[in-house]
């Protein structure tokens, strides 16, 4: 992969997370540890379920969640490489 690639990865995941909701997101999912169902996710905040499906896609594009869809449901699970990634990157900032 090359270096422009891996700048436009990082780029995208932090734009997911430059909304509050979509860290929050995450952070519910992390914390299921397994799937976690698209109904699950919109119990958990005061949004409109196409809004949640507009965050989750935020945070799929950029590589950091996995979705599997059961017929017309999906659930979501931390995609952990993106995830490691994304802090692999930040933490070569501190050096």
């Amino acid at each position: 992969m090359s270096e422009k690639t891996d700048i436009k990865k990082i780029e995208r995941a932090s734009k997911a997370l430059s909304d509050p909701y979509r860290i929050m997101m995450l952070e519910a999912i992390k914390r299921q540890k397994d799937w976690m169902q698209c109904s699950a996710v919109v119990s958990m905040f005061d949004l409109a379920q196409s809004t949640v499906s507009h965050h989750m896609k935020q945070l799929i594009d950029a590589g950091l969640v996995i979705v599997e869809k059961e017929g017309r449901h999906s659930k979501y699970r931390i995609n952990q490489e993106g995830l490691s990634d994304y802090v692999n990157f930040l933490n070569k900032l501190e050096d």
